[in-house]
């Protein structure tokens, strides 16, 4: 059954990191629900065979989203090129495991500018873009459960994650009157290179995840594609400032 509100055909959608894992799920995803998907990330390489597997309906930009100064054009150049982005996924992020008490300053503030300062930047060029073209767009944060739940060994990353929640509010207060909308998705433990990095030596530490999933089970890149497609979509136009977990019940699993 097709239902057009569920869907993105006739969208531009904007995702960072979108090469691999969770945000290639999200741009895998996007294209099947019709949308012209437009990846960024820094290895061209990973961008060029993500593109190849995605199809004629996306393109890539190589861009290292740290370079705050040249976001701006970086947005005039898509836009000029692509037409106006209707969607916006900030998903390119870096992990830190290490305790609070061996995180350097350095590392703490690569996490944060990474995650928090870059995705400001993006959202307020391409919002300003948005609102030049009429666009009531949308703009979706992937946030974290250590934004919901504390968790030991990853105080950057909690902090950037948690950070984004704010991010995603104030922006949502100052262009609600555009109407452009700003949700999060709070991915659980999701099946990529990432989680594997963090989890493959660390068997105690996998255990007592997979204990607090209801479903005892991590999830696929598709599973937050799936909600991508929702917060993306004319199916969610009222929908705004919300934080919707993925995680197989892990939030409020006993």
């Amino acid at each position: 059954m097709n239902i057009p509100q569920f869907g993105l055909k006739g969208k531009t959608a904007l995702i960072t990191g979108g090469g691999s894992g969770i945000g290639f799920g999200i741009a895998k995803a996007y294209t099947e629900a019709g949308a012209r998907v437009i990846i960024i990330g820094r290895t061209e390489s990973q961008l060029k065979e993500a593109v190849a597997i995605l199809g004629s309906n996306a393109s890539y930009y190589v861009f290292d989203i740290t370079e705050q100064s040249k976001i701006k054009d970086l947005i005039n150049r898509i836009v000029d090129n692509q037409g106006p982005i209707h969607i916006l996924v900030n998903n390119a992020g870096i992990h830190l495991k290490a305790p609070a008490s061996k995180t350097t300053d350095d590392a703490f503030l690569s996490v944060i500018q990474t995650h928090l300062l870059s995705a400001f930047t993006l959202s307020r060029e391409v919002m300003e873009s948005m609102k030049r073209y009429d666009i009531k767009g949308s703009i979706i944060m992937i946030s974290s459960m250590t934004g919901i739940m504390a968790m030991t060994q990853v105080v950057a990353y909690t902090s950037a994650k948690t950070a984004m929640l704010g991010l995603m509010r104030g922006l949502l207060a100052d262009y609600a009157e555009d109407g452009i909308r700003v949700n999060s998705i709070a991915p659980g433990w999701i099946k990529s290179k990432m989680l594997h990095q963090a989890l493959d030596k660390d068997a105690e530490r996998k255990n007592k995840i997979l204990n607090r999933i209801p479903f005892k089970e991590f999830g696929k890149p598709e599973d937050i594609g799936n909600a991508a497609i929702y917060l993306g979509s004319d199916a969610s136009s009222y929908v705004n400032g919300v934080l919707l977990p993925v995680d197989g019940g892990a939030a409020v699993g006993f």
